[in-house]
């Protein structure tokens, strides 16, 4: 599908790296391939207890005395697909169409966030006859839930000195530092009982979701959120209702693009009345923020179902009410930059509990505190059980930096103008190295990459292609 569309070999490993099912969790064939592709070109090689992946080459003639450089991306990707779609990310093959100037995946997410990383850097390792220093590629497992495989990353015997992160999603801005972050889970217990009512059911479709750190601030709704709305509406009208299910998201660092919740009514008519107006008032709200948001609701013939009890359905509607979301803080040095924000990616209710799954993000690692701490305080007093896992710090801003000297005065050169130089309010494993390597120069740059971890995700071609250009000027520069 991608054949012709360079002369380099970045769009064929690719197109062959998406023939491999390669969701977080699932990084055995991918990590694989990676030591398939070292030993096939005589490439020393490290994989790990976490599949992480470490793959050396030497420096080109004249540049041997110089200090090495780490390219470092992620090996995992956001599954993420439309309701209508068979695809299974366990076993099925990306379809990858081109359109214009883009690339997507027919139905799915497309996972240039991060297979741009992968393709990059394999085209640079199987390409002799380019100048650089001594390479270190680096390719990590899990960034997409957690960074596990960076947080297990041993770096002992990585010499690098310049670290050069390619999961940025904007061509002419370098980053130079990001958000730390942590996930939350809520857990309430629940036991079923039988009731007897009318099942309203009402789904929420068609938003844009997006990236819980880079659209965060782009006034999104979130399609769970919205049905608590719906529900802490239903209360303050004293509409009595019973909750039976409700699920909504994928990944708790996507923001919601659909969900779906059920209750039990007892009341038809009254229960029709509000119900509808809530959600017009809801629709209202959509108007210009989700052009394509469908609100739909249904309501059965009276008979009886399983429910969950009245106290723990309480607990659930208090906590969605309450629960914060969303731009916690925009940052003070940085005008327009998000410091801290919290987003509900997933909640799945299943025969013993409701689970609700956050996604942290902050620059500030006391404000990070500060927000885990308020929704342990609120999950505990609705009665719920919290936790955090995956923990990871920020990447801090270093005011000397030869290597953006370089890449800034490289991009003049090739583009004519100057780059941006930014922070960025997602989480990146620069932070996670950095910790262990804090010597390191870092930066994090990448193509135009739109609308990632939606099923909406494009990557330009172009774009692509210039990125490359000015990485591989950059690692010959470095060797002046």
């Amino acid at each position: 599908m991608l054949e012709g569309l360079d002369s380099t070999k970045v769009f064929e490993y690719f197109e062959e790296i998406s023939n491999i099912p390669r969701g977080s969790g699932n990084n055995t064939a991918i990590s694989n391939y990676l030591v398939d592709f070292a030993k096939a070109h005589n490439l020393k090689y490290r994989k790990d207890q976490a599949e992480n992946i470490i793959i050396w080459k030497d420096a080109s003639k004249g540049c041997e005395t110089k200090e090495t450089v780490i390219l470092q991306g992620h090996m995992d990707m956001v599954c993420e697909k439309e309701e209508d779609s068979n695809h299974d990310f366990t076993k099925d093959s990306l379809e990858l169409c081109v359109d214009g100037d883009v690339i997507y995946a027919k139905g799915t997410t497309l996972g240039g966030d991060d297979g741009i990383a992968i393709a990059y850097a394999l085209a640079i390792l199987d390409d002799d006859t380019l100048v650089h220093l001594p390479l270190e590629v680096v390719i990590t497992t899990d960034e997409e839930t957690g960074m596990f495989g960076a947080e297990a990353l041993d770096c002992s015997d990585l010499k690098g000195k310049y670290f050069i992160n390619i999961d940025s999603e904007e061509e002419g801005t370098i980053l130079t530092s990001c958000a730390g972050g942590a996930r939350v889970d809520a857990r309430f217990s629940i036991g079923k009982l039988k009731k007897e009512g009318y099942v309203m059911t009402a789904k929420l479709t068609g938003l844009q979701g997006g990236h819980s750190g880079t659209e965060i601030n782009k006034n999104r709704e979130n399609a769970v959120y919205m049905l608590g709305r719906l529900m802490t509406a239903l209360k303050h009208r004293k509409v009595d209702f019973r909750l039976m299910n409700i699920q909504g998201g994928q990944k708790d660092n996507a923001i919601p693009r659909s969900a779906e919740m059920e209750l039990l009514m007892f009341d038809l008519e009254e229960a029709k009345k509000n119900v509808m107006e809530i959600v017009h008032e809801l629709e209202q709200e959509m108007e210009s923020s989700e052009k394509d948001a469908n609100f739909s609701v249904t309501f059965s013939e009276k008979h009886k179902v399983d429910i969950i009890d009245e106290n723990v359905t309480r607990k659930i509607n208090i906590f969605m009410e309450l629960m914060p979301n969303g731009i916690q803080r925009m940052s003070a040095a940085i005008p327009g930059l998000v410091e801290s924000s919290l987003n509900l990616g997933i909640c799945k209710s299943d025969e013993h509990e409701v689970r609700f799954s956050y996604s942290l993000r902050s620059s500030k690692k006391s404000y990070k505190e500060y927000m885990k701490n308020k929704l342990k305080d609120l999950i505990k007093e609705v009665g719920g059980v919290f936790e955090t896992y995956g923990d990871y710090p920020a990447w801090e801003y270093r005011a000397d930096s030869k290597l953006r000297d370089v890449m800034v005065q490289v991009y003049k050169d090739q583009y004519g103008n100057e780059p941006k130089i930014e922070a960025i309010h997602a989480g990146l494993e620069c932070g996670i190295v950095s910790g262990k390597m804090p010597e390191l120069d870092m930066v994090s740059i990448g193509p135009d990459t739109f609308d990632i971890h939606t099923t909406k995700e494009r990557l330009s071609i172009s774009s692509t292609k210039r990125v490359y250009r000015f990485l591989l000027t950059v690692l010959e520069r470095l060797c002046d």
